[in-house]
This record gives C-alpha cells, structure tokens and sequence, in this order.
C-alpha cells in the first residue's frame, strides 16, 4: 500500500499565544507566512517539518507548506492523523501552502499527520512529490499480445469532420461565487444524413489560467488581465475526430470555473459538474428541436439524437458525469442543483478516464467503461475500479460495468493540454520521475510505459469501443470490454487488459455478501488491523479494489484471501443460500495476485447441494509490472467452462473451491460469477435516492439543543443503505444498516449540541452513506456543526522564578482570563536581550534545546541566534493556569549576569511589536 516511512511521530498543537509581565494576550497561532518549525525529534510535542497552527480560537488553521509546489490535480490532498482522516485542506494560491480549519479537532487527535493524494504521500521529509522509491528488481516481462478481436473500432470511420466553438452566456452554480463558463468546442461528422447520436466529453481538474511565454499557471477564475484560460476542453480533438468519423456528434465542454472554486465544496465539485454537463445537454435538446436557434457549428453539423448519448469524463470529470448520469434518472434535490428542467435525453453509457469518486456511488443501471492508468501519478490509487465493484448487488446487473487496465499510462497525457510539447499551457508529465530514483516500470523509457500519442492513441480506440457497444449496440465490441481476452489492433503497442461485472452474468460468488470460507480468510478492502485487511501497512504498491473513502474501517466490502506454501492447498467458498449457475457458458473469477508475479495456477471446482463434486478446469493468473509507487493488485479475470460439470445441478451449487497447483504463492478472490455472451439493454430501476446535507448551528451560551442531520430521501421503492456515524471526539466511526423510502424519516441522527460560556473550537458530527442494494447514493456526506460562539481566553504571565542562579529552572506562570473547555497552547518565540550579555546555547539543558529548536548547542552563541527556539507549555481543558520554564545548567565558567527575552507572537507569527515579553536573568553560580 501506498506507505512512506514515519518519519515524524508527533505532533501536539503549539498555538502560539502572547503573554507578558503586564496586561494580557489571547491566543495568537503562527500564520503560515512566518518561518516553519523543523524540529530534530519525533515524539517531543512539536509538529513535523512543515506544520503549523494558524488563526485565533475557533478560526485557527492547521497549515502544511511543501517544499515544491504541489501541482493542481483532480485527487484530493488530505491531512491525515493516526491513519484516519482529518479534512481536506484549501490550497493557497502559491500551491505549496493547505489549510483546514481544525474546528473540533483535539490537539490530542494530531499524532501521526501526513498529507495524502490518493493515497500517496506528499509530506514525506526527502520526497515531496510522493513518489517514493519506485526500484524494483523484478519487474514483470512484457507479455505476448492478446489475440485481436472480431472489430477494431480505432480505425477512422468513412465521415470527413468539421470543428467550430461556441460560447454562451456564463451560469450560476449553487455555492459558486463566480459565475461557470458556458464554453464548448465541437466536432461533427460531414455529410451525415439524419439524426446523431451525441457523445459529450467533460476535462478533470486543472490548472486554469497560465501567462503566455512563460512557466506561470494558477487556478484563478476569472482569470486575471494578461493571463489566458487554460483550453483543456480542447484536449480530446482526436478522440472527437475519431467519433465523428464514425458518425457521431461530439462536444467537449469547458469546466474551469469549477475548477477553480470547487476546493471547498464537499462533494469536490461533483453535483456543480453534473448541473454543468446537463445544461450542455438541456441547450442541445433546444436546439435539436429549434435548429435556428442554435449556434453556427450546431446548426452545420448533423442534427443531435438527444435519445442516443455518450457521456465522457476525465478524472473529476469522470466523477462529474457519473452524477450527471444519476441526477438524469434520480433528480436531485433541487436547492443544491443548477439545473431545474426537464430531462430530454437519455444516456446510453459514460466512459470514465482515471477518474475520481469520492462518494463511491456509481449509478449501477448505466453502462460504464472506467480507464484505469497504470501508470497515474495524479489519481494513483485507481479509485475509478469502484466504478465496477461498487455496482455489484447494487440493482438489477443488467448493465456492464467494465475495467480497462492500460499498462505504462499516466493520467495527465489523454489530455493533449496536459501534455507537454502539445498543450498551449505549461504541462507536465504528472508520474513523479527522480533521475535518482527511476522507476523500473514508469519512468519515461521504461520497457512497459508509453509514449503521449501512444497513450492517447489507446484511450481513443476504447472510448470509441464503448461508443460501438453501448450507443450502437453492436455486440461484438464487448469482448473487448468484458475480460474475454480480446485486443483492438489500434491501441498498439499500448498493453490493455480488462474485466467487468454485469451484462450476461448470472449468480456469482461474492464476499462482501453472506459467505464463510474454510482454507483462506475473508479479508476487509479497508481496515486498521493488518490481520483483517487484504493488504497489510508493509505492502509495497497498492490495489484500486481496496481504494479508501471517507472511514479507516469499512464494514461488507471484502475478498477472499488465500494464501500457500505447498500445491494442493485449497479455500472453499460457501454462501449462504445455493448459487445457480443455470444457462451459463462458463464460470468468470476475477483473481489478484502480486504484481511481476506469474504462473500462478488454481484448479477451479464445484460442489452442488447433493455433495457432487466437479473440476472445471485449471486457469493461470499472472501479476501486472508493478512497483511500490503503482496500483498493480489488481484483478485478472479467467474463466473456465462448464462443459466439464455434467452430472452437478448447476442450479444448485453449494461452494466454490480453488486448488493451489503452484508450489506457493497469494492471490485474493474479487468474484466469481456464472458468465455467458451478450449485451441484454439495461434499464434503470425505480430506486430512493438518498441526499445527506449540511446544517451548521452556534452552540448557544445555556441549555442542550438537539438537532438532526438533514437527509433527503427521494425517488421511488425502497433500499438498503449503510450509515456510517462518526465520533467527533475520536475520530472513529460506527456503521449500521438502514432501510430507506422516500419521504421516510428512516436515517434519524440527532446530535445534541450544549451551550455554554467556555471556549473551544466547536465540533463536526459527520455522516456518510453507501448504497448495498436497491438504492442510490447522491450527496453521500454531511453532518450538524456546532460552531463556537464564546471568545478566546487571554493570558497573563507573572514571574515565579526570574532571576536564578545557574543550574536553576528560570519560571514564570500562565494564567488564563477564563477557563476553556480544550487545552490551549502558550508559545513565544526568542529575541535579542535589550541591554547586557545574553544567555547562550550552553546555558540551557541540551536535550531541551533539541525539543525547542531541533538546533544543537556547539557551537555555542546567543540563544537569540538560534533559529525558531520557542516557548510553549498548555494549559488543560477546565484549568487556569500552568507553569514555563528554562532548564539552565550550571558551568565553571566565571560569568556575568546573562538574560533572556522571549516574546509573544502576533497574528501572522511575527514578533509583536510592544506586545507582552517573558524575561528573566541567569546568576553566576561561583
């Protein structure tokens, strides 16, 4: 798993907060434009290198600076404490600076902290990018190509294309300060006669604007005078020429005022993403009907069969028009919508490339294609997969949800304005490569990684495969898609694997559901204990099947584990009820085993209810190139016919068992289902639709108020949802299943929310929701917020010991105006004595200068020289007072009286100028 070195085991906060000999202070945490702390100890009560607290009572931040930029991307940044997630961050406009507000955060909570993306890390102390070593000294050989399939629908069609663009009015998006672009560009086939179908295509997150001739490249919006927008809505032209050669009108959309503006929104943008796409379609409708009316590049190009579309997204795009796919069948509701019209088109399929989904809730009644990257730098934990396995159980199984491994790809280059040497804004390769530290699969030159036109060239043909299969319905195209070991010709030499669930699969096998297995073990995609987990902390690389969400423990999504040392072992998988494998060709398994692995080898049996027993035949598993900083745990699919099950009821079939025939090895069983051919049409269940919202609340200064979460349920019919409850004060979360209905009051959590007169930083009661079965999942996150209303206490400092002997602790004692209901932090920073000599590094106990500085005391010099010494101590919840001190040491040096000033810090993490100074003067002790 994607796992960096701990290297810093800390971190208390340390708000800064001023104190004085006379008059008072209130808390004044470090902005994060002053110097941050690099401290030389893990466990000393300092945050790591880069860290800081910020802001004043409950406004302060908890702020990470990188040391390089961080590039705008579409996976989230987190900060993360104790493995369990704390919030995500804002970016600042220098893209090396977070902050999230820690609002009920304990300090206690801050142990651990890391930031992560997708899974990676980004604050490790050498790597800043991430990346992590990528060496390994068995990469997997490339395998012999697949054999090709029935049609290639890379090659270009008979139909020459036109492009144009247009742009209309710009539109308001609910929680948007600035007004979306309404901007698009098309392509459309010449000389098509009738009606066609509309493929629509939505970029990722991205830069936004950049500075003609020159590196410059921001995420404003609007974009400043002498800057330019940043064109990636014109980055899928060759796809789009592609699809028109073929016949079908296409138009991909511009995003970037979402883009900019959607740090904040709790869904990262997902539902303003979908308004967007469904405005798009809304203005083609009118134009299908009014042809006038529409702009010259419409009304040239062949007239949109708004009953026949395709939606394409990318990365957040991706995320964004899986929504847009959702709220066309399951509206949502209305006041965190941006479109309020009817629905006049119907989407066949979307096509997902390296996408995000945060709130892993795919609409299971839509056909899908999800492109995964081997390679990707930016998405890297290949969440995109729960795009098939989040389907599973969910509805009826009638649509294909299909993977599409594609070896050596990052995710920046399906973009050809996210590619260098293409892109009119400054681009870049978005897979980390340390010249120190090439990786053995992804590097540029790498056997297994492709070049830019390669990549794209692949994720061209694709996108026009699913085009084939689910807009045209022709059936051949699936076998491409589906896990049947088919290739197509025109993403050569790009290697392209796949798998999926739905279409023509019957019953299965699947461990999230009621099974027990004898042999292995049923294993948790996400869980703390690495003796529950599939993957364990030590891991090297990750899998895109156990991809985390919102919880560090996720209860019913699993697989099975199996692990040997000796052939013959076997683990038996029985679910609860009988499965039927009834007018099934074969049986289709989707296996892990460890990447650069091969011939792994499991003999495949099954056992009926009469206790017959049959051996369906042999299949060979071989592991994906992988290295630590690659997503390669990921599953195969084989299958095996049923011909050699005659004399078993395949109506009635009590287990599964898989046989090791290789001397040892792992492998994890994702499911197992009856297969046969064909693509049945999928229609979209009547389902509830279930919304979780937001509702923010000030705590009051008496009484207990009780409050509910808001949650919205609409739609029709009735589901099974599991609700995730999280602990403010603990961080972890309990789950329970819930059975909803729309207009029901099913999902009741009431959080009582006490007044009071004491400071503390409020608190975040949080909830999230996933779909089990019949139902869908919108806004899967939200939660009351008790937000504090009580002002600050201030601090005043009085000597208790100030003038000392050496050897003798120099004291002064905090006292607070008012007691606080959380542990506050006093800190001050060291200045130059006024007048006389100044108390030295070896004037001080070693250790402590350590903990305070990280600094070590040779050479000796004024304390004042030493860089970011402070002071700090707490003063608990419910108390008043607390003592600081210097430990000073006593030395044969025949010495003057020397002194030390510490002073408080102001706002922005500077001295205060006239502001309260701790002092004290140290005596020669001969």
């Amino acid at each position: 798993m994607f796992r960096a070195r701990r290297i810093w085991v800390t971190a208390a906060t340390v708000l800064a907060v001023a104190g004085g000999m006379s008059g008072s202070a209130q808390a004044a945490p470090a902005s994060d434009a002053g110097p941050f702390t690099a401290t030389a100890a893990a466990d000393d009560g300092t945050l790591p290198p880069g860290w800081r607290i910020t802001g004043k009572g409950s406004a302060q931040q908890l702020v990470w600076r990188s040391g390089t930029r961080v590039p705008m991307g579409d996976a989230r940044v987190e900060f993360h404490a104790g493995g369990r997630l704390l919030g995500v961050p804002s970016p600042a406009k220098d893209g090396r600076t977070f902050r999230l507000g820690l609002g009920a955060i304990a300090p206690k909570q801050l142990t651990f902290l890391q930031v992560l993306a997708a899974g990676r890390r980004l604050d490790a102390a050498d790597d800043n990018s991430g990346s992590g070593s990528g060496r390994s000294e068995a990469v997997a050989r490339p395998a012999a190509p697949l054999p090709a399939g029935a049609i290639d629908p890379g090659k270009p069609g008979a139909y020459r294309t036109t492009t144009g663009e247009y742009t209309l009015n710009s539109v308001r998006l609910p929680g948007y300060p600035q007004p979306i672009e309404m901007k698009a560009v098309v392509v459309a086939p010449k000389g098509a006669t009738g009606k066609r179908p509309l493929a629509l295509f939505l970029h990722g997150r991205h830069y936004t604007c950049y500075t003609p001739g020159t590196e410059d490249i921001t995420g404003d919006w609007p974009c400043p005078a002498g800057t330019k927008s940043v064109p990636s809505y014109r980055g899928y032209l060759r796809d789009q020429q592609l699809l028109a050669s073929h016949g079908y009108v296409t138009v991909s959309i511009s995003a970037n005022g979402i883009n900019a503006q959607d740090a904040d929104a709790e869904d990262a943008g997902a539902q303003a993403r979908s308004s967007l796409v469904r405005l798009h379609l809304a203005r083609w409708a009118d134009w299908s009907a009014h042809p006038r009316t529409a702009p010259a590049v419409v009304r040239n190009a062949p007239r949109a069969d708004l009953s026949r579309v395709l939606l394409i997204g990318h990365s957040r795009g991706g995320e964004g028009v899986n929504r847009a796919a959702m709220d066309s069948l399951y509206p949502p509701p209305a006041a965190q919508d941006g479109y309020h019209g009817p629905v006049r088109w119907k989407i066949r399929g979307t096509v997902l490339i390296g996408p995000t989904i945060f709130g892993q809730n795919p609409v299971a009644d839509v056909p899908s294609v999800t492109i995964l990257p081997g390679c990707d730098g930016d998405v890297s934990d290949l969440q995109g997969e729960v795009f098939v396995d989040g389907t599973r159980g969910v509805s009826r199984g009638a649509a294909l949800h299909s993977a599409v491994y594609v070896e050596g790809a990052d995710h920046n280059f399906f973009n050809t304005e996210w590619t260098p040497g293409q892109a009119q804004a400054p681009a870049s390769d978005d897979f980390y490569d340390d010249p120190d530290q090439r990786d053995a699969v992804c590097s540029p030159g790498s056997a297994t990684r492709l070049t830019a036109d390669q990549q794209h060239k692949a994720g061209s043909t694709y996108i026009a495969t699913a085009a084939r299969l689910f807009v045209g319905g022709d059936d051949r195209a699936r076998e491409l898609l589906d896990g049947s070991g088919r290739r197509a010709p025109s993403a050569d030499p790009a290697r392209v694997l796949t798998h999926a669930v739905g279409a023509n699969r019957g019953a299965g096998f699947l461990p999230d559901g009621q099974v027990t297995v004898s042999g292995g073990r049923l294993c948790s995609a996400v869980d703390p204990d690495p003796a529950v987990a599939c993957l364990g902390p030590d891991t090297k690389g990750g899998s895109p099947h156990f991809a985390t969400w919102e919880t560090s423990k996720e209860v019913g999504r699993r697989a099975v584990a199996l692990r040997w040392s000796a052939a013959g072992s076997a683990v038996t998988v029985r679910p609860v009820k009988p499965v039927s494998l009834g007018g099934s060709k074969s049986l289709a398994l989707r296996v892990i085993v460890p990447p650069n692995s091969t011939g792994t080898q499991l003999d495949v049996s099954l056992t009926d209810t009469a206790g017959h027993r049959a051996t369906l035949g042999r299949v060979r598993v071989d592991g994906l190139p992988g290295t630590e900083r690659t997503s390669s745990y990921w599953a195969r699919e084989v299958r095996v016919p049923l011909t050699a099950a005659a004399g078993l009821d395949l109506k009635h079939v009590k287990s599964l068992a898989l046989t090791a025939r290789s001397h040892s090895g792992q492998a994890w069983l994702m499911d197992a289902w009856g297969w046969r051919p064909g693509t049945p049409v999928a229609t979209a269940a009547p389902l509830p639709r279930v919304d979780i919202g937001r509702l923010s609340v000030k705590e009051g200064d008496s009484g207990v108020k009780t409050y509910r979460v808001p949650v919205q349920v609409s739609g029709r019919g009735n589901g099974q949802v599991r609700l995730y409850v999280s602990d403010p004060a603990t961080g972890t979360a309990t789950s329970r299943l819930v059975t909803v209905r729309p207009g029901g009051h099913d999902i009741d959590v009431p959080v009582k929310v006490e007044g009071n007169t004491r400071f503390d930083y409020g608190s975040q009661h949080d909830i999230f929701v996933k779909a089990v079965h019949g139902a869908v999942i919108g806004a899967h996150r939200g939660g009351v917020t008790a937000e504090n209303d009580d002002p600050m206490p201030t601090f005043t400092v009085t000597p208790v010991a100030d003038r000392v002997t050496e050897g003798q602790p120099l004291k002064w004692k905090v006292t607070l105006s008012a007691p606080a209901d959380v542990e506050l932090y006093p800190s001050f920073l060291v200045q130059p004595v006024a007048t006389g000599p100044e108390l030295s590094t070896l004037d001080i106990d070693a250790q402590w200068l350590r903990d305070n500085s990280g600094e070590e005391p040779a050479p000796e010099r004024p304390l004042s020289q030493v860089t970011n010494l402070s002071l700090w101590t707490s003063v608990p919840a419910g108390q008043s007072s607390t003592e600081i001190s210097i430990p000073t040491v006593k030395d044969q040096v025949t010495e003057q009286p020397e002194s030390v000033r510490f002073v408080a810090l102001d706002d922005n993490g500077n001295p205060q100028s006239g502001g309260p100074e701790l002092t004290g003067t140290v005596l020669d002790a001969s």
